[in-house]
């Protein structure tokens, strides 16, 4: 979940006044900037079938409460996000079950014993994935939101912020302590191993 981000800075079609432009191009404009990010955000989130009608769900309740939208607080992006992501908790209950199931399905799939690199890789590749997905569960629900905003859809901790109407410095110290929370785990998780070997 590491990868670079580039820092955004604010264009001016950033915070766009929704309440006194026409409708229609607007969300045409919004719709090209900003519904493929949603989409691969949401993706990685819930699958692609989802992400699909997500996206498609967020437009709409933006569409209905374009008046709401204040452009000198924050951008649109921390905005369209923050509707996204109030949608997609409405689907956390299947994402726990799903991580909850592939950390159980992982673990039971794994072959006991094996002489050929290639399974043993996988079986490897396996086990983190059904530790990382155990730990995902585990996670408070603004804890896997502030950690999959920022790693997966790429937001600034001020757009998290305002997408989940918390202050920045509250995603800041909670990004920062799930980081540390799953590290520490798989640091754990290795010395296990490594001294059980």
């Amino acid at each position: 979940m590491t990868g670079i981000i580039e820092r955004r800075v604010d264009a001016p079609g950033d915070r766009p006044d929704l309440a006194a432009e026409d409708p229609k191009e607007s969300f045409a404009r919004l719709f090209d900037e900003y519904a493929r990010p949603l989409r691969g955000y949401l993706a990685g989130r819930v699958g692609e079938h989802v992400a699909d009608d997500l996206v498609a769900e967020t437009f709409l309740v933006a569409l209905r409460r374009r008046a709401s939208y204040d452009p000198t607080q924050a951008p649109i992006r921390g905005w369209l996000y923050g509707i996204a992501t109030n949608l997609l908790r409405n689907h956390v209950r299947h994402e726990v079950r799903g991580y909850q199931i592939t950390a159980k399905v992982v673990g039971e799939e794994a072959p006991a014993e094996s002489h050929d690199a290639r399974v043993a890789e996988r079986v490897d590749a396996a086990t983190r994935l059904r530790r990382l997905a155990g730990e995902l569960a585990a996670l408070s629900e603004t804890e896997r939101d502030v950690l999959l905003l920022t790693s997966w859809a790429g937001l600034e901790p001020a757009e998290v912020a305002e997408a989940l109407g918390i202050p920045a410095s509250t995603v800041r110290s909670r990004l920062h302590r799930v980081r540390h929370k799953l590290q520490a785990f798989l640091t754990a998780k290795t010395l296990e191993e490594n001294v059980s070997e």
